[in-house]
C-alpha cells in the first residue's frame, strides 16, 4: 500500500510538473506572443485607418498644390529681373490719370536690398471719387509687375464734394540681377 500511495503522489508530482511546464513554458509564452501579435495588429489598423484617412485628403492637397503652382508659375514675370523703377512709376501714374484723379504724388522711398529679393517701398497719394479710386486699386492689381499695398488712408476732402483723399504706402519688388552690386 505504501508503494502504492509513493507511486500515486510521483505521479501527481509528475502531473504538476507537467502543468506547471505546460503553463510557464507553453501557455503563458504563448499568451504573450498573442498579446504582441493582438497589439501589432491594432497598431497596423491604426496606420491603415490614418492612410486612408491621408488618402482621401490627397485630391485636395493635389488640388491646392495646383494652386500654388499656377499662382508662382508668373513669379519670373511679376518679379522682373533689375529695377526698371521708372517704367512702373509711369505706369502707375498713367493708372491715375486713366482713372481721372488728381494731385497724384508717386514718390519711391529708400531702396531695401536682400539677397534673392529687393524691394522698393513707394508712397502714393491722389484725389478722385471713391469709385475711382476703387477702379484704381483694381487696375494696379492686374499689373505684371508684384505690389504689395502696406497701408491706406482715405479721407473726405474739407469741401464736401464726394472727394476723397487717398494716401498708400505700397511696397515694389524686383530680383538683383547678377552684374549688380
Amino acid at each position: 500500500m505504501f508503494f502504492w500511495k509513493k507511486r500515486q503522489v510521483i505521479i501527481f508530482v509528475v502531473a504538476a510538473l507537467l502543468v506547471a511546464d505546460f503553463i510557464f513554458f507553453g501557455f503563458l509564452p504563448l499568451r504573450k506572443r498573442l498579446q504582441a501579435v493582438n497589439r501589432a495588429r491594432s497598431a497596423q489598423r491604426l496606420v491603415i485607418a490614418k492612410a486612408a484617412s491621408e488618402q482621401r485628403q490627397l485630391p485636395l492637397l493635389k488640388e491646392q498644390l495646383q494652386g500654388l503652382k499656377s499662382a508662382l508659375s508668373n513669379y519670373q514675370a511679376n518679379v522682373p529681373a533689375g529695377r526698371d523703377l521708372g517704367s512702373f512709376l509711369q505706369q502707375v501714374a498713367s493708372l491715375m490719370s486713366k482713372n481721372n484723379l488728381t494731385e497724384q504724388v508717386v514718390a519711391p522711398g529708400e531702396e531695401i536690398k536682400a539677397d534673392k529679393l529687393n524691394c522698393i517701398p513707394l508712397k502714393m497719394q491722389c484725389k478722385g471719387r471713391l469709385g475711382q479710386i476703387f477702379d484704381f486699386y483694381q487696375q494696379l492689381q492686374r499689373l505684371d509687375r508684384l505690389v504689395r499695398i502696406e497701408s491706406v488712408k482715405l479721407v473726405n476732402s474739407d469741401d464736401f464734394t464726394g472727394q476723397v483723399i487717398m494716401q498708400t504706402t505700397a511696397v515694389v519688388y524686383y530680383r538683383p540681377n547678377v552684374d549688380q552690386g
